[in-house]
């Protein structure tokens, strides 16, 4: 079973915030192959479906980014799924907003939450998709600058289509594997 997490800040106060981007692929993914997502198990709103032929469960973890790896343990000790099937998805400011990076395993970089969920997992093997935020404005916070919503039509339009192709890359890598998801979503 693949397990499907979108990182992000639980609460109204943090929707359609920069930082929620995995929360919003989420979404994508569950109005594209109708799954409903409102159980709480592990920490987390879950719900489990089929997508592209694969038994999959989409979690949103409510502990909060910093704290997100908390969720994913429970998760992966609950699921069990394969190294290769657990899929995490969040922002990232070193990308263009709306770009999106599937990576198949690699480092936290700059992202508390993914240096959460690997201090506690103790892995880095797992595949990660990142849809770009963009850099803050010179002289921003970028605590402050995640926490914000994207302002602009053309902000929130670049966001809304960095969505559907994470929500593609997804579906392309639990259909086709590795190699075709790359080439989706380019390297």
């Amino acid at each position: 079973m693949f397990v499907i997490v979108g990182l992000g800040n639980p609460g109204s106060k943090y929707e359609k915030t920069r930082h929620n981007v995995g929360f919003e692929i989420i979404d994508e993914l569950a109005r594209r192959n109708k799954i409903v997502v409102d159980k709480r198990k592990c920490k987390a709103i879950v719900g489990e479906g089929v997508i592209a032929g694969q038994r999959a469960v989409l979690c949103k973890p409510q502990t909060f980014m910093n704290l997100s790896g908390e969720s994913i343990v429970q998760l992966l000790n609950w699921y069990k799924p394969e190294y290769d099937q657990l899929i995490v998805l969040y922002d990232d400011v070193d990308l263009p907003e709306g770009k999106v990076r599937f990576r198949p395993e690699g480092s936290a970089g700059t992202h508390n939450g993914m240096r959460n969920i690997i201090l506690l997992t103790g892995r880095t093997d797992f595949p990660r998709i990142r849809v770009g935020i963009g850099r803050p404005p010179e002289g921003w916070d970028l605590k402050d600058y995640v926490l914000l919503r994207p302002e602009t039509e053309e902000s929130k339009k670049a966001m809304n289509e960095g969505y559907e192709k994470a929500a593609q890359a997804v579906e392309v890598y639990m259909k086709d594997g590795l190699e075709k998801v790359r080439g989706f979503v380019g390297r």
